[in-house]
């Protein structure tokens, strides 16, 4: 006959209670039951879980091996009840979401840390997106929730937040040592760092035409190109703060066009049907959007 998980929590209380009959009041049983429970479990495992010292029951070696494995089984048995009732209650098992690389990492965690208290048995799957590739998954069906800058025919998006794109480059960058108002025409002559649009369609969004452009596929590895004098381009403020804290990037005086704006939006794909955990991760990222601090970044100006 198998070992029963009540037998596991016996011995487990024996233990952390200190002795029998105090395992006894937190289990509301009896002493002579808790005693019982703990023979037939020492009889099933043919060997001895508690050795007496004095007037203690204190574990043997075989006893606090099998002490610490029960503990991993009841904690095992306690996960395997809660997502039942996770999935008893209607909840999602799984959401996906695709998130355009202009929206910050740092808000994006924040939401889903908060998200995971919450419902710890929910699989996220996160499609980092740029330009059309954000519409693609959404109208594909593949993803519940997506942040974009476009609300694709057929949909409806909430107002999420503006981003405010720089232009930058490092501060050694030959664009900073010319001294003046930049023009297009000076831009134009130094390589120009863009983000792959991650859609089929490819869009140009933001290429001033220069010959010298170079291309990735990452925000990440352009924010690392651009730090390294490598060319210039338009960031989001938010991901390059800390570069530009760190004087690693610095905002180029051009003539106009220093700035640009994008509005994002929160598109639930399933509108009004969506479910309460997708509605719910929706609203703790407008949460941490509203959280956000006042750019410290004042508007770029031509010097």
């Amino acid at each position: 006959m198998q070992i029963t998980l009540e037998q596991w929590q016996t011995l487990i209380a024996v233990v952390d209670a200190g002795g029998y009959a105090k395992a006894a009041e937190a289990l509301d049983k009896s002493q002579s039951a808790v005693s019982y429970a703990i023979s037939r479990l020492e009889e099933r495992l043919g060997i001895a879980v508690f050795k007496i010292e004095g007037r203690k029951a204190v574990l043997t070696p075989a006893g606090k091996a099998l002490y610490t494995q029960a503990q991993s089984l009841l904690e095992s048995a306690r996960l395997t009840e809660e997502l039942a009732r996770h999935y008893r209650s209607g909840s999602v098992a799984q959401i996906r979401l695709a998130v355009d690389i202009i929206f910050s990492e740092t808000l994006t965690l924040a939401a889903l840390s908060r998200y995971a208290e919450e419902a710890p048995f929910v699989r996220i799957e996160i499609l980092d997106s740029a330009l059309s590739g954000t519409d693609e998954a959404l109208l594909s069906g593949e993803v519940e929730l997506v942040i974009s800058p476009r609300i694709p025919p057929g949909f409806f998006g909430d107002p999420l937040m503006r981003v405010r794109f720089v232009a930058v480059a490092h501060p050694e960058h030959p664009l900073h040592q010319l001294g003046r108002p930049l023009t297009l025409d000076d831009l134009r002559r130094h390589r120009q760092l863009v983000v792959r649009d991650s859609g089929s369609r490819r869009m140009d969004v933001g290429w001033l035409g220069a010959e010298q452009r170079w291309t990735l596929s990452h925000m990440s590895t352009s924010i690392r190109c651009a730090c390294a004098g490598l060319g210039f381009a338009w960031y989001p403020e938010l991901k390059i703060r800390d570069s530009l804290q760190q004087g690693l990037l610095k905002p180029l005086p051009l003539e106009s066009g220093g700035e640009r704006f994008s509005d994002l939006y929160l598109i639930l794909r399933d509108g009004h049907l969506t479910s309460p955990g997708v509605k719910r991760l929706a609203e703790l990222l407008k949460q941490e959007v509203a959280r956000l601090p006042p750019s410290p970044l004042p508007a770029a100006t031509a010097q």
